[in-house]
């Protein structure tokens, strides 16, 4: 199933495939502040439907993950990374997807804030 999203100003807009399994909420000092439930996917199911010079990027701690953020509104759709094996891997905010019922997500809570 592809789920189209978008930051809130529709600056980035993206389009993602995949089923909508069993999502993120990570306590570490950015993902709290930020809100994020992350659905975790291969790099490959995520597109990109607007030009990336709309988009700046965040890292910290590590800085192994690209945290892409919106130069206009601030919102952030969506992070890029690699998995554990080196697979290239995106990190989607669910709550930025348009079909999404949040009552309907499987969200586990993930301890980034030891990691």
């Amino acid at each position: 199933m592809a789920h189209k999203g978008s930051c809130h100003c529709g600056d980035i807009s993206f389009e993602v495939d995949g089923d909508i399994g069993q999502v993120l909420e990570c306590n570490c000092s950015h993902c709290r502040r930020k809100g994020y439930l992350l659905w975790f996917v291969p790099r490959a199911q995520l597109r990109h439907e607007t030009h990336e010079h709309y988009m700046g990027t965040y890292t910290f701690n590590k800085h192994v993950i690209q945290h892409h953020f919106c130069l206009r509104c601030g919102t952030a759709p969506f992070a890029e990374a690699k998995d554990p094996k080196g697979n290239p891997t995106a990190a989607i905010n669910v709550r930025c997807l348009e079909d999404v019922e949040f009552k309907d997500l499987e969200i586990k809570p993930y301890d980034g804030r030891s990691s």
